[in-house]
């Protein structure tokens, strides 16, 4: 195996500097031993050119993640482009059969390759990896093989194959993000939680209905929310319908690039109602102008001028379900983002309005919601009952 000198990992951890905005410090320091001088320019060039925070943080881990494997795996660094093989090689390792390697020991990723990811804590999970993860690591590898002005073969029809049958032979099921969506009574009880009237509770009622609200939003979003995106609406009629309804205050979010946008998209999405109130209470409240939105609060109640951190985000909704006396292992983030279209679901809206809002480019994968929702009210499941 190669052996890097400490003093191109001290070179590559400075360069790795310029990143402190994305990368934490153990982070860029870890980063510094698995990636080459190459990788770290690359790097730079994509934090240069505007790629979003969260995007570069996952390309940095997974190519850390394929210049260790790599090196472990063949004795030799990440090469570009790779080959085939070494991509056939790749799924090998991290996607098999569980029964197969019971009676054959050699099937899947040789014990050497595991024992030196897991020493690097690389590698925590035991049996073959999720088909998402060895998906995303494939895109990742394309998108800096494309970054590096090379053509690889990551759509050639052997990987297509290799991947299809491994993941059918892994028999793995698919893991939800959060287990348990976060419907409109879950979200009740969260908002009971943080009932009271201290900053805490301000944020953490006005973060709920926002980010469930605005269709769902992913912590990230949440995170990234800054005043400057809000703009005041016209009132609407509680009820479109009757003329003579309650007018409700409306707000316009404007999100900018999102997962699914791009940098020339302009979307936005609106709040009506509690949500707003909610909202405008917590910034006048915390007297936050401009800005991040939601900011951290440390223990004596003093409200920071940073944003809280999408991780932050996920842990706030975690307590609130212990306090609610839910298991917060059961929900994360994202059941506000699967809970909001079901929601939607079970109040009958159409999908296309509910899209509208949570801002899916994918019919497909909006659609799996409503059609859990279909099944269980519906006649089909309930023939012997």
């Amino acid at each position: 195996m190669t052996v890097v000198s400490s003093t191109s990992i001290d070179g590559r951890a400075e360069e790795l500097d310029a990143l402190d905005a994305i990368l934490s410090f153990d982070r860029r320091d870890q980063l510094a031993a698995l990636l080459t001088d190459d990788d770290v320019a690359t790097l730079k060039h994509l934090a240069s050119e505007g790629m979003g925070g969260n995007t570069l943080r996952a390309l940095a881990s997974d190519l850390g993640y394929l210049e260790t494997w790599c090196q472990l795996a063949t004795g030799s660094p990440l090469p570009w482009p790779a080959p085939e093989s070494l991509l056939l090689k790749f799924v090998a390792h991290h996607l098999w059969d569980p029964v197969k390697r019971a009676d054959d020991p050699s099937h899947g990723m040789p014990a050497e390759v595991e024992e030196g990811l897991r020493a690097r804590r690389l590698l925590r999970a035991k049996g073959p990896h999720a088909p998402d993860t060895v998906r995303r690591r494939l895109t990742s590898w394309s998108i800096l093989t494309r970054w590096r002005g090379l053509t690889g073969t990551f759509d050639g029809p052997s990987l297509k194959s290799a991947l299809r049958l491994a993941v059918r032979a892994s028999a793995r099921p698919r893991q939800r993000k959060s287990k348990k969506a976060v419907t409109g009574d879950v979200l009740a009880k969260l908002l009971q939680a943080c009932a009271g009237e201290r900053s805490i509770d301000l944020r953490d009622r006005a973060l709920l209905l926002i980010a469930f609200a605005s269709g769902g939003r992913r912590r990230s979003e949440v995170a990234a929310l800054r005043v400057e995106d809000l703009t005041d609406e016209d009132p609407v009629q509680a009820d479109p319908l009757d003329p003579g309804s309650p007018l409700l205050p409306c707000l316009s979010i404007r999100l900018g690039r999102t997962k699914t946008t791009t940098s020339d998209d302009d979307e936005h999405v609106l709040l009506i109602g509690r949500p707003v109130i909610a909202l405008k209470g917590w910034l006048g409240e915390a007297s936050v102008n401009e800005g991040p939105v939601f900011r951290r609060i440390d223990q004596w109640g003093n409200i920071d001028r940073r944003a809280l951190t999408p991780q932050s985000v996920n842990l706030i909704l975690k307590s609130r379900c212990k306090q609610a006396g839910l298991d917060p292992a059961l929900f994360s983030a994202h059941g506000l983002r699967s809970g909001y279209l079901t929601e939607a679901a079970n109040r009958g809206i159409p999908l296309p309005e509910a899209m509208q809002q949570s801002l899916h480019k994918s019919v497909t994968q909006a659609a799996r919601y409503y059609n859990d929702a279909e099944r269980k009210h519906g006649r089909a499941a309930r023939l012997i009952v």
